[in-house]
């Protein structure tokens, strides 16, 4: 995963001068059989480096433990309190701010990081400063562009849209066996009361089996086009994608 996550020194960053960061934010916890504890800081390092690259913005590295408490019977699992996660994005963005760097987009690789909508709704309440990537409706336009099978409420953890990504961008850290590690359990009503356990056995809920290197790239395409919109706003807000000029970080 080292491919992923930034090489940067000061003196590249200097001469960089952004106003935006991109920060990843994943999770370490359970994803089956077939996929390593990383994979949702692996996913959100494949997504906010190409954002990064595609814009020339400021590449943070991951928050790599977050929130994962409805996968703690599986083993494991590591998870951060979520007063603990909303203080870590609050300092980061703090010294951003502080070192000339305002504009800050997450890319979120983990569901269960509620608390992230918190903190950013809070550091916009003056101006748009930060901005969560990617929401609702950029995850639907990715599945529908890339032609996904299931369905977003059938594909929710280690299946289809996970598999397929890490498959383009990461093919090293799957495993053998996502072609019989499918597992159906679309609704799930009590899912913050019973945790994940309370609907499988393995710690998939999706489809792997659909999953292919072509659609994973088909996934980040769509989200790197998405990503601009959040961006736009942010230069709005008082950052640009441009150079700050002068100073350093």
């Amino acid at each position: 995963m080292d491919e992923l996550i930034t090489r940067a020194t000061s003196a590249d960053e200097r001469e960089r001068g952004p106003v935006i960061a991109v920060l990843p934010v994943g999770s370490f916890e359970q994803h089956g059989e077939h996929l390593p504890l990383t994979t949702d800081t692996a996913i959100a390092c494949l997504i906010a480096k190409r954002i990064a690259d595609d814009h020339d913005l400021f590449l943070l590295p991951p928050i790599t433990i977050a929130c994962s408490h409805e996968h703690a019977a599986m083993a494991g699992t590591v998870s951060l309190s979520a007063t603990t996660l909303y203080a870590m994005i609050k300092d980061i963005w703090t010294s951003l701010d502080a070192a000339g760097v305002p504009g800050l987009l997450i890319v979120n690789g983990h569901g269960g990081n509620y608390v992230l909508s918190n903190a950013v709704q809070e550091i916009n309440v003056v101006a748009p400063r930060v901005a969560l990537f990617p929401v609702h409706e950029d995850r639907a336009k990715a599945r529908s562009d890339a032609g996904l099978e299931s369905s977003s409420a059938e594909d929710m953890h280690g299946g289809e849209f996970e598999v397929s990504l890490l498959l383009h961008g990461a093919p090293h850290l799957v495993r053998e066996g996502i072609e019989t590690d499918d597992h159906t359990a679309a609704t799930r009503p009590h899912l913050l009361t019973l945790g994940i356990r309370g609907y499988t056995t393995t710690g998939t809920i999706g489809h792997p089996s659909l999953a292919t290197a072509p659609k994973g790239k088909a996934l980040l395409d769509s989200l790197a086009q998405s990503a601009a919109t959040h961006l736009a706003l942010l230069t709005r807000g008082g950052g640009s994608t441009g150079r700050r000029g002068t100073g350093s970080l």
